[in-house]
């Protein structure tokens, strides 16, 4: 039996990500039309069998599901702005990293125009597009996520998490912060061992198993930042301020700048300040959580 032809797809943006999106869904059998706000990026995505469009207005006319991968909130509106009328009845699935507001605004200005509209978060490189470790978030129209969810997951893995329009892009952001926080990290150390000579090389080789088994550990925790109840009867507070004033004490007589740790070290002083030194580490959250964060459930 002939296989059924694939449903058409436009991506809007041919940067690294665009690109590799674009090579997902055509090797996916999906007819696939690509533009892009300067010219000279679709001649391999052409000679691979895409489709370049002259102007947007026809990119977003050849297909029914539009993927817009730009560079950030306002090139959305300036590239969708004018050909909003063109996109009525059509699917929007939006992979431009933009804040939970600016995809909420983004969803309220489809739904004005009688788009479909999905905000998407991309936990993956370039390079990982379509391999097993890539994972998407998406949140927004449930209808498009169920229609197209199978082009979807050529992308990668991909999870719903509800009508909210800007929930996947938290979820994107938050997980960036832990990322970006760990590779503070581990440039802090690194420069704390160049200053007896070490290789940031040689000092990852012991970074990366020592960081992944930390890890592993955050489980634990978590029953008491979303409790409240802090109580330990190890590595309390005050031991974990200790090591960090010595790491401190390290990092100043290596000559090595204190803008990674000085935050950590400012969390832990300011509740050791407020009584809660023999309380455990976690006890850093109420630092940073919310003032009208809303009940859990």
């Amino acid at each position: 039996m002939a296989e059924l032809p694939r449903s058409p797809i436009t991506v809007l943006g041919l940067g690294a990500m665009g690109r590799a999106f674009t090579r997902e869904f055509l090797g996916g059998g999906h007819p696939t039309t690509v533009w892009n706000r300067t010219p000279g990026k679709d001649g391999e995505l052409v000679a691979a069998g895409a489709a370049a469009a002259a102007t947007i207005g026809e990119a977003v006319r050849a297909s029914r599901l539009v993927v817009v991968c730009l560079l950030d909130h306002r090139s959305v509106h300036e590239a969708l702005d004018p050909v909003a009328g063109a996109l009525e009845g059509r699917a929007v699935v939006n992979l431009t990293s933009t804040t939970p507001d600016e995809a909420r605004e983004l969803a309220a200005w489809a739904k004005g125009h009688g788009i479909d509209y999905l905000d998407g978060g991309i936990m993956a490189t370039p390079d990982m597009i379509g391999q097993p470790p890539a994972s998407l978030l998406y949140s927004g129209s449930r209808t498009v996520f169920d229609e197209h969810g199978p082009a979807l997951r050529l992308l990668g893995s991909a999870d719903y998490f509800g009508e909210d329009a800007g929930l996947a892009s938290l979820y994107d952001f938050a997980l960036l912060a832990g990322m970006y926080l760990m590779f503070a990290g581990f440039s802090h150390g690194a420069a704390m061992m160049r200053s007896a000579g070490v290789p940031a090389a040689e000092f990852a080789e012991r970074a990366v198993p020592w960081l992944t088994a930390m890890a592993q550990t955050i489980p634990f925790g978590t029953t008491a930042v979303d409790t409240g109840d802090y109580t330990t009867d190890v590595q309390s507070l005050d031991f974990n301020k200790a090591a960090v004033d010595a790491i401190v004490r390290a990092s100043r007589d290596a000559g090595v700048g204190l803008d990674a740790i000085a935050p950590v070290k400012a969390l832990i002083d300011r509740q050791v300040a407020d009584g809660h030194g023999a309380e455990s580490f976690n006890r850093i959250f109420e630092g940073l959580k919310p003032v009208s964060a809303p009940p859990l459930g």
